[in-house]
């Protein structure tokens, strides 16, 4: 399998980021090692349509969910769309493979509710980490950008008098994202304490030494943040991302206009949290109508 000219395809003409490019390194080189293991003359046959359908046994056997089974297989299924557009191959062994069937699961969210007593809580005005965090989660909740666009987020993207954003998503693509009054003034504050203790710089969000932020160390202020008012196992940048689109949309934000905030390529992506926003209105009902559930007796009488 030639892997190079595929990852090198990824990175430089689809624009894939270099961890999704290092998740098709790893799936491909895994099914390339199984093969070899399961046949002896695995260098010299082509792949066949049985050697993938071991392998998705093999992975089933191991544990593995289906959604990761899926990943892995989606990841041979674009190397081998490649190579066919290219002619080196001729006919695709993961014609007529099928898949194990994926149960879609709900995102997790955090509560409106839960959200306000965490961003209405105190902040230390004076330190400047606090301000930094807090700002990093309320920015997070109130945009719905990715952990990566905060990251990437620039000084100059954010217009405080406009009270918008640019960020630059998925596949390169900007888009701008406007914001409220609360949040125009935590970054006010914020950007005066940084100014003052780290000086001036292009990345909106700085360390203390003035270096960027990175992935595990916003993951690592986002769990902390929303350990303080939740219990749910997921506690993720992400988890607020999901929150953003079950709060607009709970309060009769368009889908498509969520769409567009949130940067989604595709409606699909963000009409998953329309069920997210059904179970909260079967909720309210059972909750609300005194006929929703039965409480003794009988139809009738």
């Amino acid at each position: 399998m030639n892997l190079e000219l595929f990852l090198r395809y990824l990175r430089y003409e689809k624009n894939y980021s270099s961890y999704t490019v290092l998740f098709y390194k790893k799936d491909l080189e895994q099914f390339v090692e199984f093969r070899s293991e399961l046949r002896s003359d695995a260098k010299e046959m082509p792949v066949e349509s049985d050697d993938v359908r071991n392998w998705v046994i093999s992975l089933s056997n191991q544990g593995l969910s289906p959604r990761t089974i899926s990943r892995k297989i989606s990841a041979l299924r674009s190397y081998y769309k490649f190579m066919q557009s290219r002619g080196e191959v001729v006919d695709n062994p993961l014609v007529g493979v099928k898949l194990p069937k994926i149960r879609k699961a709900l995102p997790f969210f955090v509560r409106p509710e839960q959200m306000a007593r965490l961003l209405d809580a105190e902040v230390v005005m004076d330190d400047f980490e606090s301000l930094r965090d807090r700002l990093i989660v309320a920015m997070l909740y109130e945009t719905g950008m990715r952990r990566a666009e905060l990251i990437g987020l620039q000084d100059v993207a954010v217009d405080n008098i406009t009270c918008e954003l640019r960020v630059l998503g998925k596949r390169n693509k900007e888009r701008v994202i406007p914001y409220g009054s609360r949040l125009q003034e935590a970054i006010n504050v914020y950007r005066a304490k940084r100014n003052e203790v780290v000086g001036e710089t292009s990345s909106f969000f700085v360390r203390k030494n003035g270096l960027p932020m990175y992935d595990k160390l916003i993951y690592n202020i986002v769990h902390r943040s929303l350990s303080e008012v939740s219990t749910m196992a997921k506690r993720s940048p992400h988890v607020l991302r999901h929150s953003f689109a079950s709060a607009m949309l709970n309060n009769g934000a368009g889908v498509n206009s969520v769409k567009e905030l949130l940067g989604h390529s595709s409606l699909a992506s963000t009409e998953v949290y329309t069920h997210i926003t059904f179970e909260e209105l079967k909720q309210s009902y059972k909750q609300a109508h005194p006929r929703a559930e039965k409480k003794g007796g009988h139809y009738g009488r």
